[in-house]
């Protein structure tokens, strides 16, 4: 029986499901506001793969600049460090579901570095 590859989006907020989840991994820089660590039923926190600081100030979470942000997030994502966790996360994929999360509202997932790792590993 092969397993099915699957990369999902999440908020860490939002109440785990283990049996659809598999991995679930933290990917934002910083820890969400008002979560206890308890709480959040990670697996890992791989918060260097996060844009930078500048990056995501820069980008604001404005829809319309979501075209550049996401080359120059590639373009941060293909040096040495966050390569390195990238190439890692999708060695995870490889072995089954991997649960991206994060803390950014619901109605800027479309539109925000998740999105963007996810195409990266596939999802």
């Amino acid at each position: 029986m092969t397993q099915t590859k699957q990369v999902r989006v999440r908020r860490v907020y939002d109440k785990a499901s283990p049996r659809q989840d598999g991995l679930r991994v933290l990917v934002d820089g910083v820890w969400p506001r008002g979560m206890k660590k308890e709480d959040a039923r990670l697996d890992e926190w791989v918060r260097q793969i996060a844009p930078s600081t500048g990056l995501r100030k820069w980008y604001g979470h404005d829809p319309e600049r979501f075209g550049e942000f996401a080359e120059r997030y590639r373009a941060e994502l293909a040096e040495p460090e966050k390569h390195e966790h990238l190439d890692r996360l999708r060695s995870h994929v490889d072995g089954g579901t991997v649960t991206l999360l994060t803390a950014v509202k619901e109605e800027q997932l479309d539109y925000s570095h998740v999105a963007v790792l996810r195409e990266e590993l596939g999802g």
